[in-house]
């Protein structure tokens, strides 16, 4: 059967070109020249004239080769989805076996499947075979996709709103992770699958610890997490969380400013291997126990794994579908490959880079966390000596302004590691929240970070 002629046929007949824009339909999709060149004329005239179709006879007079057919019953829906199910056969076709010129007979593109494969042997690096493979298959789905309505009417989709409700009561359709920072969730109510949050302070103070600390809290949860950490290497990652996790459970206890607390095990007897033996076998059972201890997973991706070269959003996605990740922690945003600078201009890569990983949020319903710098500024210093705390501001953000739009907040952050304190600000929040701080008890080797209780565990919070 001729979709394509039945389609275009029945565009004509109805006097509705753009039923073929409403279903997605392109020229690529038609198999026959006549088809193309009808598809092409129908098109032009309906744009030089307000949506109107050309007749028939204009159709046959200026397209000879076009034989149209009225004889209709099928609806525009199935049509257009039989059209692009017979074009994604055909490009699968020609990736196997070439493309052949109908007119010529002869083969103008040699087959690519076959090729690509013999040119990934050759080089030893069968990966890059696998990710052209996945473009393609990626290529052939969206293929067969058709479009039947544009966005969703207020008055005729209350049906789908109603059953989007009914998910989102179920939490099925998406989730609220809540932060372990209590002023955050007062504020916002926690972290909304299909967004992205921005983490940003300046090198060395803090920001790592505090979205391990957040990703962590979020695994607690229930949630798969996925850590890409382009700075850190997988054992040390390692060693951050499970040293996060055992001061949660307050593995040990630890004194500041004559307050006892719970306290986890000390990062540096665990990275350099030389905790006692006490706390060694302690820390062997609690590894040992950690698949009770933890309700999510949580996946570290690291700079030094030998499979960790490409790093596109691609890769991200494929790793997201890997892991069934709920949360994702991108460590740090400007390592990633940016993707190509469509708009020419200067910083132009970065953007597209920041406005896809929005999109790979929505696409995937995963809450995503990435972590930039933020612009070196003067320190200040009290008169006893203490470097004063400051809190980067929005114009502070390094590397890319485009996540100053795209992120769904912006969370500045600024510790003293020497001092046991630091500070954590909301910036730019699309749900509340933008201006307020809270202190925080910032002991990160030995697995603190948290807010101080006050009075019945009232979070300090302030505006600024």
């Amino acid at each position: 059967m001729q979709y394509g002629t039945l389609l275009i046929s029945k565009a004509i007949e109805a006097n509705d070109p753009n039923a073929l824009l409403r279903f997605n339909v392109s020229e690529a999709d038609f198999q026959t020249q006549g088809e193309r060149k009808a598809f092409r004329y129908v098109m032009d005239y309906a744009e030089k004239h307000r949506g109107q179709a050309p007749t028939a006879e204009m159709v046959a007079n200026e397209v000879p080769e076009f034989q149209p057919d009225f004889n209709i019953e099928a609806s525009y829906d199935y049509l257009a989805k039989n059209l692009k199910d017979r074009a994604a056969e055909r490009e699968f076709i020609e990736l196997m076996n070439g493309r052949i010129d109908p007119e010529t007979n002869r083969q103008v593109q040699e087959p690519q499947l076959e090729k690509r494969f013999i040119e990934a042997q050759k080089s030893g690096d069968m990966g890059k075979f696998f990710e052209w493979l996945t473009g393609q298959a990626e290529s052939l789905k969206m293929r067969t996709s058709v479009r039947n309505s544009v966005g969703t009417d207020i008055k005729r989709d209350i049906d789908k709103f109603k059953a989007e409700y009914e998910n989102r009561k179920a939490g099925e359709s998406f989730r609220i992770w809540r932060s372990k920072f209590d002023f955050v969730n007062k504020a916002m109510g926690g972290y909304v699958s299909s967004n992205v949050y921005v983490i940003y302070g300046k090198s060395g103070r803090g920001k790592s610890a505090v979205s391990l600390e957040e990703v962590t809290n979020c695994a607690m949860q229930g949630a798969n997490v996925l850590i890409w950490s382009m700075e850190m290497g997988w054992y040390e990652v390692l060693v951050r969380l499970y040293v996060s996790i055992s001061g949660t459970m307050g593995v040990t206890t630890a004194t500041l400013d004559g307050v006892d607390m719970e306290a986890g095990f000390n990062s540096r007897d665990v990275r350099q291997g030389k905790l006692s033996d006490e706390f060694e076998a302690g820390f062997m059972e609690f590894l040992d126990r950690l698949n009770e201890i933890i309700p999510g997973n949580i996946t570290v991706r690291a700079v030094d794994d030998e499979d960790f070269g490409s790093r596109t959003l691609r890769d991200l996605k494929s790793d997201i579908i890997e892991t069934k990740a709920d949360v994702v922690l991108v460590d740090p945003f400007y390592y990633l490959d940016y993707e190509a600078n469509t708009s020419k201009t200067a910083g132009g890569d970065a953007a597209n880079t920041s406005q896809k990983l929005r999109r790979l949020a929505g696409h995937t319903k995963t809450t995503i966390f990435a972590l930039t710098q933020a612009d070196e500024d003067d320190e200040k210093e009290t008169e006893d000596g203490a470097r004063e705390l400051k809190l980067p501001q929005r114009k502070d953000v390094k590397k890319t302004k485009a996540l100053l739009e795209d992120a769904a907040l912006l969370i500045a952050v600024d510790t003293n590691a020497k001092e046991g304190r630091g500070l954590i600000g909301l910036n730019k929040g699309r749900d509340g929240g933008e201006g307020e701080v809270a202190e925080i008890i910032y002991l990160p080797q030995i697995g603190v970070v948290k807010q101080p209780e006050m009075g019945a565990g009232a979070a300090d919070v302030f505006e600024f």
